[in-house]
């Protein structure tokens, strides 16, 4: 469960590199009911936030970086961004973004850990984060695909001190790994990672990546939606027993995420 409390740990942040933001407001629009407002257009920028019911849900930008693949890059919340950034060069992660003040809303960094999944940071300053999480239409989990768990959970277990769980997959499809951020209840897991082939890995070129999953009210409606406005599915719907019906889905420039209806009660 991701709350707007954001633990040192927990994810607070998301943000999306777009190759054309408008057509990606409009998808989203379509698919998770978000309004974009734009926060400026010119050469050297665009982009802007996504709003659900008014509130804050997400961020997104034009995709500048050559040769990158469009993405959600997704944010953990840290007390002290520079100190992070050591952690993790000495961990064997590299720096993609150095620790960068956002205006005073927060400082932020983005980095590449030792497999090469991207990941960023926030250190909270007059914002501290999203405004709106775990309702449809919002952040709900946050999901690591990697071909070396036990690499992943070396890394970020030192980097964040989460404390991990793994429950078996039905049907015998492997482990899943659940997390939740240090000294908080179970009640408060707010991601999962899981053990992939290198060629489940294709959308990165074989390298791990963090994808959001959003909850939403009617997974088929979502997924039609999906479908309606120029996105794919990768996987589903499907049901899975104790989580709910849940469907792996591309938008139109292929970044990837994962709408879920939740199992109730």
């Amino acid at each position: 469960m991701i709350t707007t409390e954001f633990a040192p740990g927990s994810p607070c942040w998301l943000d999306l590199g777009a190759p054309d933001v408008r057509t990606a407001a409009a998808f989203y629009g379509a698919v998770l009911g978000w309004d974009y407002e734009s926060m400026g257009e010119s050469e050297d920028f665009e982009g802007g936030m996504f709003r659900k019911d008014g509130k804050i849900v997400a961020g997104i930008g034009k995709l500048t970086e050559e040769g990158a693949r469009s993405a959600w890059m997704l944010y953990y919340s840290v007390a002290d961004a520079d100190a992070t950034t050591k952690a993790v060069e000495q961990s064997g992660g590299s720096v993609r973004v150095p620790p960068m003040d956002l205006e005073g809303w927060g400082r932020m960094a983005q980095y590449t850990d030792p497999q090469g999944g991207q990941f960023a940071v926030w250190q909270p300053g007059t914002t501290k984060g999203l405004d709106l999480v775990d309702e449809p239409g919002s952040l709900s989990w946050t999901e690591l695909y990697t071909s070396n768990a036990a690499a992943a959970k070396e890394f970020y277990g030192g980097l964040f001190d989460w404390r991990f769980s793994d429950m078996p997959l039905p049907g015998g499809g492997g482990t899943y790994t659940l997390i939740t951020p240090a000294g908080l209840p179970e009640e408060r897991m707010h991601g999962g990672l899981m053990e992939v082939g290198k060629s489940d890995l294709s959308l990165a070129n074989g390298r791990p990546y963090w994808h959001p999953v959003f909850a939403v009210d009617d997974c088929d409606a979502a997924v039609a939606k999906v479908r309606e406005n120029g996105g794919s599915v990768q996987m589903g719907p499907e049901d899975a027993e104790g989580v709910g019906r849940l469907a792996v889905c591309l938008d139109p420039a292929n970044a990837d995420f994962v709408v879920l209806t939740p199992a109730q009660g």
